[in-house]
């Protein structure tokens, strides 16, 4: 399970915040800058078997800035959000630490399970970097391909030969937003096998919170989307949000 440290956060996702100071831009620019040979450092010492992905959260549609090792993902510079592992809690941290004002602490999502989209289940970490105003503008997130044999492989090829990695794919056309937030739609609705007409109110809880998991409520026209899928209203929608919240705060608790 993840654990990962982060304030409550309200119903609604955050809307943009004031314009940024000289100040902060100058923050952001020197933290990006500097994690940005952290990718490339990290990429090639602990192989080919792990992914490192720098994410610009301040444009979700074309959030990969910096990745080592896309292979793992297929993912390349200039791909969205949304591109990334299947089942990504650190998309419900993302929400929530985006709807968080004026912590200027980066936010630590560790150890939790994703699969690639060939379905190879990948071992995940995530830190969400907030400049000194609690602003969260970017993620460095860590995926990697635990598979025993081939991380064994991996390991002694690059301790005993110091052959290069494969090189990352070249970025590729970006996919549409629209035919991600449909697959992720498509997705939670019918991990049921029923009609939405048939569906309980609690089941379509359970689709948004599957939603909610890959991230569809941090990009702008998830919500609206989701509510024509399920056949209710915005506001609908929110509740339900509300109430996968205050669940897992509960489930939480009794840990």
């Amino acid at each position: 399970m993840a654990k990962r440290s982060m304030a409550t956060a309200p119903k609604r996702a955050a809307k943009p915040g004031p314009r940024l100071s000289e100040s902060i831009r100058a923050e952001r620019a020197a933290v990006v800058c500097a994690l940005q040979p952290v990718v490339k450092m990290l990429g090639n010492m602990l192989g080919p078997n792990v992914e490192l992905v720098l994410h610009d959260l301040t444009a979700l549609d074309h959030s990969v800035i910096g990745i080592a090792n896309g292979h793992v993902t297929g993912r390349s510079i200039g791909n969205s959000v949304l591109s990334g592992p299947k089942d990504d809690k650190s998309f419900a941290a993302v929400m929530e630490e985006m709807n968080v004002r004026g912590q200027a602490i980066h936010a630590l999502i560790e150890d939790y399970s994703t699969e690639n989209s060939s379905g190879q289940r990948l071992r995940s970490s995530s830190v969400i970097f907030r400049d000194s105003d609690g602003e969260p503008f970017a993620a460095l997130c860590l995926n990697a391909d635990m598979a025993p044999f081939e991380a064994a492989h991996a390991w002694l090829e690059r301790i005993l030969h110091a052959k290069s990695l494969t090189p990352d794919p070249k970025p590729s056309g970006e996919p549409e937003m629209d035919v991600l937030m449909k697959e992720i739609i498509d997705d939670a609705v019918h991990k049921l096998g029923k009609r939405v007409s048939m569906m309980s109110k609690e089941e379509k809880i359970y689709a948004v919170q599957v939603m909610m998991r890959r991230g569809l409520f941090i990009v702008k026209g998830g919500v609206p989307r989701a509510a024509a899928a399920l056949g209710v209203t915005r506001h609908t929608i929110y509740n339900y949000l509300e109430e996968v919240k205050l669940r897992q705060g509960d489930l939480d608790d009794a840990h």
